[in-house]
């Protein structure tokens, strides 16, 4: 099968390590995923306050203005196409893309709880200036500011994560960064649906609220501990041993730990991560780490997520019944997410990422026929229709939530050796944070054009990623990060990229046996 079988390694470690789920673990990746909140309390608050009437009348009146026309004679999908509008939701990910990079930085020589806490306090910040904006520069500033803690926080926290977990539920402890994200998302559509009717400052309380996630993160990641193998590669082994043990509840760590020392001083021959990251052997991940999280994003799920409540009331919804909407797709998510929680190391990544890619397909495809045929110029949605569309986007959102959403962080963060994790991780949120700014800045300028033909658009896209998937992408369930590389000697297509003679020397010595 093109996607390849399961990797044992002759000579391996990894069927030696002990340990179980420790109390110990849980709670720190608890804390650590708080960092997704960020991240969704971010995607979901800044849909519904661009659709309040009294923040455009504050920072946007041509678009309250034109949303409000009675003699508009522009379609119903350009209500809300502005530059300056789009720029306001998009200003927060070009900064995410610039920050991420020092948090590579960061993340490698003081450790990946360091960028979790500038993480949470570049968010603080930033929500109060949002919150107390009295011009469009405040708030643009302060969204800046925003952008700084996710691009840490997404570049630290599912390494975190990774690091943190036992291989066999490394899977499951990661989605729950995706499972916060989510959880952000839900609440902020609640915050918005409540806020809408505190007139005239209910948007200040929305961009405001913003700083209890990053309250907790700072909070949560100042006792939390340092991985283990952070610690070990910054030359404090004794540290790290013991952190392994607390972590795995168990003394019999040796094998975990002697495979982390010898990635360890591999990582310390790498003086350039972001050049070695260039090399043949590294040529499998570094494509994966650019294509999953592009792919991520042209799903339309952030367009979706982003503007949801815009979107509804572009099709017809009141503003009760957008905002309101808004929380029943939230709520979905949030479910949906769960469930990968509890399969993705069951079923491996493939399976969700194919199934997923089918369940969006055959619902964009609907909603755009649905949209074709009964919404434009004079023609409205019934309630009839409408609910059918609200039951699509429900559909469409869960199908991404236990696939593309969740394991579009899961994958890359797992597949980097040591010596290259903090670029690689860094590759995979500069990327994403390149077209979540793009699709940002562009769905409603796209939409306004489009029309329905924005689901077509986004549903070609998932056609083209389930592909890719089903030929590229091995299955990583269950392999431990540090023998990832044998997934990809023993796939059909990157076996001849990466041959023997060109891994490194203590890799080459081992033979990988493959089963299935």
């Amino acid at each position: 099968m093109a996607g390849g079988g399961v990797v044992n390694v002759a000579g391996g470690k990894a069927a030696q390590y002990e340990g179980r789920v420790t109390v110990f673990v849980v709670l720190a990746c608890v804390v650590a995923a708080s960092g997704g909140l960020l991240f969704g309390y971010d995607i979901g608050i800044s849909g519904g306050v661009t659709a309040m009437d009294d923040f455009l009348v504050k920072f946007f009146p041509h678009v309250y203005n034109k949303k409000h026309s009675g003699t508009l004679n522009e379609s119903h999908y350009c209500k809300y196409d502005d530059q300056g509008l789009q720029l306001f939701t998009s200003s927060l990910y070009l900064a995410s893309l610039v920050a991420t990079f020092f948090a590579s930085f960061v993340t490698r020589m003081g450790g990946r709880k360091a960028s979790m806490l500038v993480a949470g306090l570049a968010f603080l910040a930033g929500s109060i200036l949002n919150a107390a904006a009295q011009n469009l520069a405040m708030l643009i500033i302060g969204r800046i500011l925003l952008g700084v803690g996710v691009g840490f926080a997404n570049q630290s926290v599912p390494l975190y994560l990774s690091e943190m977990a036992p291989a066999k539920l490394r899977g499951g402890l990661n989605i729950m960064f995706q499972l916060a994200t989510t959880i952000g998302i839900l609440a902020a559509n609640l915050i918005n649906y409540g806020t809408d009717k505190m007139h005239p400052n209910g948007w200040r309380v929305s961009l405001g609220l913003a700083a209890v996630p990053a309250v907790i993160l700072v909070c949560g990641g100042l006792f939390c501990p340092e991985t283990p193998n952070s610690l070990i590669e910054r030359g404090k082994r004794e540290q790290g041993r013991h952190i392994l043990t607390r972590i795995r509840g168990t003394e019999n760590v040796t094998a975990e730990y002697e495979d982390m020392v010898e990635a360890s001083e591999i990582a310390q021959r790498v003086k350039h991560p972001f050049r070695n990251i260039l090399q043949r052997r590294n040529r499998p991940q570094v494509v994966m780490a650019v294509a999953i999280p592009f792919f991520q994003q042209v799903t339309g799920i952030n367009a979706i997520m982003f503007y949801v409540p815009v979107l509804f009331n572009t099709i017809g919804f009141g503003q009760d019944a957008s905002l309101y909407s808004a929380v029943i797709v939230g709520a979905v998510n949030v479910v949906a997410t769960l469930v990968s929680l509890g399969t993705v190391d069951k079923y491996g990544r493939r399976f969700l990422f194919l199934e997923g890619g089918v369940q969006m397909f055959i619902s964009q495809i609907i909603i755009a026929i649905i949209l074709a045929l009964k919404f434009g110029g004079d023609r409205a949605l019934s309630k009839g229709e409408a609910m059918g569309i609200v039951i699509l986007v429900c559909i469409y959102v869960a199908a991404f939530a236990w696939s593309w959403g969740p394991l579009g962080w899961l994958v890359p963060s797992e597949i980097f050796p040591l010596e290259t994790r903090s670029a690689g991780q860094s590759i995979t949120v500069g990327t994403n944070m390149i077209f979540t700014f793009v699709i940002a800045q562009a769905f409603l300028t796209i939409l306004c054009h489009f029309e329905y033909g924005i689901f077509l658009f986004f549903a070609g896209w998932v056609v083209i990623m389930t592909i890719f998937v089903a030929l590229f992408l091995p299955e990583t369930k269950g392999v431990p990060i540090e023998e990832m590389v044998y997934t990809w000697r023993a796939h059909w297509f990157w076996k001849r990229i990466i041959p023997a003679n060109d891994l490194p020397h203590h890799e080459a010595e081992k033979t990988p046996k493959i089963v299935g």
